[in-house]
């Protein structure tokens, strides 16, 4: 029996994959995972209707919740697995990572990878205390003048950047049907966004977070990224020239960011000829013992909570895990109702062109407003 899966190009999202499979396999010999990848971009944008007709299994981001509820494209994993293991799932979940593939109790996956926005440094330039690392907002704007600041600036993450500062200032984003965020709050945004791309280089508008990593970790200017979706890879010996570290993220208006909450699950597919079998993989793949052991020692970034406090997993990733755990706890979780993709594949580019060029903060707030209020209209 072959069993086919679809995950993300990336050391954490493939690596771990593939030794936790392999495991599988030793452990079933009649059972064969077969792994493929595709890029971040695809991650982000690639209908799951589509992957769900060629994959037994599939990785996905949790915003796609409502539409499997609404479609059941994919196994509802509440009626395939036990209560106790799914209770200890929900238990141990970091932040909302379990809750966010659960809509309107239809269990889409299982959380086997947690991320958010967090911040990374190089330990180099902070160690001797001549520089502080940044705490506040207005901090990290006196850092970036001096040319040592960067961020991820492609329409998603400056996207999730503007929910991440809105939910921080007054939580109402998303609150009502026919506005997104208030006018107010939404500006104040806008421009302190701008601001701090100002001081930046220009090529932070073509950067995904894995740009944002791998700048820091070669030879350049960049010591300091205020928040970037973390990857526990860069605080790996040998991942990169220069090992990066991690920490919570910083105060703004008194108040801790609140990062927006990302992270992988894994799913089973409705159309699988082999669904026992793929359930049991899921299973696998995210039971505690195997996210706190094979998962993470191969370059994972568990959604198991106890994989997060474990000693051996923070000595391995220079304490990533248990320095950020805060931010994770803390994050916000976007909406997963049946349309709000299509916001989300659509709105970043209006918020990049204000960050980027500036211009009118209301006349990009209307854009949002008229996208969000389509996307509530169901256009998938």
């Amino acid at each position: 029996m072959v069993l086919k899966g679809i995950t993300w190009s990336h050391s954490r999202g493939y690596v771990p994959l593939v030794a936790t499979s392999q495991r599988f396999s030793e452990l079933h010999p009649d059972v064969k995972i077969e792994w493929e990848q595709r890029s971040l971009q695809e991650f982000s944008d690639f209908p799951i209707d589509t992957l769900a007709k060629s994959y037994d299994l599939l990785i996905i981001d949790h915003p796609w919740a409502g539409y499997a509820a609404s479609t059941g494209i994919l196994l509802p994993l509440n009626k395939h697995l036990p209560e106790d293991y799914l209770k200890n799932q929900a238990d141990n979940s970091v932040g909302k990572s379990f809750l966010s593939y659960n809509f309107d109790g239809f269990q889409s996956a299982l959380a086997i990878d947690a991320a958010s926005p967090i911040a990374v440094y190089r330990p180099d330039y902070f160690e001797n205390k001549e520089h502080a690392i940044p705490e506040t907002f207005e901090d990290v704007l006196s850092l970036a003048k001096k040319r040592k600041v960067a961020f991820s600036g492609i329409p998603l993450n400056l996207l999730m950047d503007f929910y991440m500062f809105c939910a921080t200032a007054n939580d109402n984003i998303f609150q009502k049907d026919n506005e997104l965020v208030d006018m107010q709050t939404g500006e104040e945004v806008l421009e302190n966004m701008r601001e701090l791309a100002s001081y930046c280089n220009n090529n932070i508008f073509s950067w995904d977070p894995i740009h944002v990593h791998e700048a820091m970790a070669l030879d350049s200017d960049i010591v300091y990224c205020p928040y970037v979706y973390g990857y526990s890879n860069y605080s790996r010996r040998g991942y990169g020239k220069h090992l990066l570290k991690a920490c919570n993220l910083v105060k703004y208006k008194g108040n801790m960011l609140k990062g927006v909450l990302g992270g992988t699950g894994i799913a089973v597919s409705s159309k699988s000829k082999y669904i026992d079998t793929a359930v049991a993989v899921a299973k696998y793949t995210a039971s505690e013992e195997v996210q706190k052991t094979i998962y993470t020692e191969n370059g994972g970034q568990p959604g198991h909570r106890a994989a997060w406090l474990d000693k051996a997993n923070n000595y391995l990733t220079s304490d990533f895990f248990i320095n950020t755990l805060q931010t994770l706890d803390n994050s916000y979780l976007r909406p997963r109702y049946n349309g709000y993709l299509y916001f989300q594949d659509n709105a970043g580019v209006f918020i990049q062109d204000y960050v980027q060029h500036g211009g009118n903060p209301k006349t990009v707030l209307t854009k949002l407003n008229d996208l969000y209020c389509k996307s509530k209209g169901g256009i998938l």
